[in-house]
């Protein structure tokens, strides 16, 4: 984004966490806390945003290698002094926005918004608000007259006129570069915690006469911070419940939001149906007009294509299912290709794994394949085979095409000794 730069603080301690893994690095939906933030950035236009780190920055600068430019804060003095030691990095830009690397549900159309409101109104900072039913414990958004942002009052320090002010500080800013570093020189410790606070750069500024504005968001869950894990399981349902929510507004019918997990980047096609007590993870891409569940798991680097049902206790991974195929009852398919039209019977273990490495199985079109049957990769089916029910089809024995299969080990079935001897 030309003229306009970006620092994401990512340097606090997560004390609360009680964790021997960084705050910023916890999972949350599949990937780190951090990497909400930064897609949420690079969405905005931010390629390569600075990150502010402090301790274990080792752990953090191999994560952000080739995605953002870290800097060490080498002190842990608060988050104006946060700022203050990217002053280098961001000197080339004339405006910044301020993110948190542990604030990652704000959208991305809120960051561009906030982004927008800050360039219409030519203010020396604008501030992201939200109205919570429960403000306490937050700062409270003072606005004069003319809607304009008068003060900025810690809970703490609220009259109780004050407090009964619902639009609070979210913490997310955007700034003009040299109001920013002038205010940031002028901000003194806090008393209790000998720190430098960046809301006090915002009283800098409105004591200076600077035009401080406030964009408002709409949802309020876009301002909680990672500070526990009970905040992290929070998020996790509440991104499941955007993505749910995305989902059944538009073309694809999730039977129960309360049993359905569903990472946000999947990828659903029209007309398919999500059934209770299903699990869909990231990296995963479902075709129109499927099936799914109920209670399956589909892991990561998974494709179901067109028309196919993938029904109960099913656990697929790494594995793509052809069009108009089926695999309904416990069944694990791993590192598997499925071709198209396939009945993949109940209870099919897909053996992928001898201890060492994972190999493939290859399954090809209207593959019949019995219940109980065990694939022992690496093995191909060929198209239109058959396997018999509890059939154990050891490693590198590839069934031909249109061949039957049955026993343990399965052999094929040499169906001209049926008929021997009959006329």
């Amino acid at each position: 984004m030309s003229g306009f730069g970006c620092v994401i603080l990512a340097a606090g301690k997560g004390t609360r966490f009680y964790s021997d893994i960084p705050k910023v690095l916890h999972d949350l939906h599949g990937k780190p806390i951090l990497q909400h933030v930064l897609d949420t950035a690079s969405a905005c236009g931010f390629a390569r945003p600075v990150v502010i780190i402090g301790g274990r920055a080792g752990e953090i600068e191999r994560f952000l290698e080739g995605k953002a430019r870290p800097v060490v804060q080498e002190r842990q003095l608060g988050t104006a002094d946060a700022v203050k030691s990217a002053k280098k990095e961001l000197s080339r830009f004339d405006d910044i926005a301020v993110l948190y690397g542990d604030v990652p549900l704000v959208k991305k159309e809120t960051l561009r918004s906030l982004i927008k409101c800050h360039k219409a109104t030519a203010s020396s900072c604008t501030v992201l608000t939200v109205d919570m039913d429960d403000p306490s414990g937050y700062g409270r958004i003072i606005r004069g007259i003319s809607g304009g942002v008068r003060a900025i009052v810690e809970d703490r320090e609220a009259a109780a006129e004050e407090k009964r002010v619902r639009e609070i500080n979210v913490g997310l800013y955007c700034f003009d570069r040299k109001d920013l570093f002038e205010a940031i020189s002028r901000v003194r410790r806090s008393r209790v915690k000998k720190e430098f606070y960046l809301t006090d750069v915002i009283a800098i500024l409105l004591e200076d006469g600077r035009k401080v504005s406030a964009f408002k968001a709409d949802d309020p869950d876009e301002s909680i911070g990672m500070n526990s894990r009970a905040d992290l399981a929070k998020a996790y349902s509440i991104l499941n419940r955007r993505k749910i929510k995305e989902l059944n507004g538009g073309s694809v019918t999730v039977l129960d939001a309360a049993t359905t997990f569903i990472s946000p980047d999947a990828k659903i096609g029209k007309d398919t149906v999500i059934y209770p007590f299903t699990v869909i993870e990231k990296d995963v891409v479902i075709g129109r007009r499927c099936a799914i569940g109920p209670f399956c798991r589909l892991r990561p680097g998974t494709t179901i294509d067109d028309d196919a049902e993938i029904g109960n206790f099913v656990e697929v991974v790494r594995s793509k299912i052809g069009s108009k195929s089926k695999a309904k009852h416990l069944t694990y398919l791993g590192d598997t290709i499925v071709g198209k039209g396939t009945n993949v019977g109940c209870g099919t273990i897909t053996a992928n794994y001898d201890g060492k490495k994972k190999s493939r199985i290859v399954i090809g079109d209207k593959v019949f394949v019995g219940s109980g049957t065990i694939l022992v990769a690496p093995v191909k089916v060929g198209n239109g085979a058959v396997t018999g029910a509890g059939s154990v089809v050891l490693k590198n024995k590839n069934i031909p095409a249109k061949a039957v299969v049955v026993g343990v080990p399965a052999r094929i079935l040499d169906k001209s000794k049926k008929t021997k001897g009959k006329k």
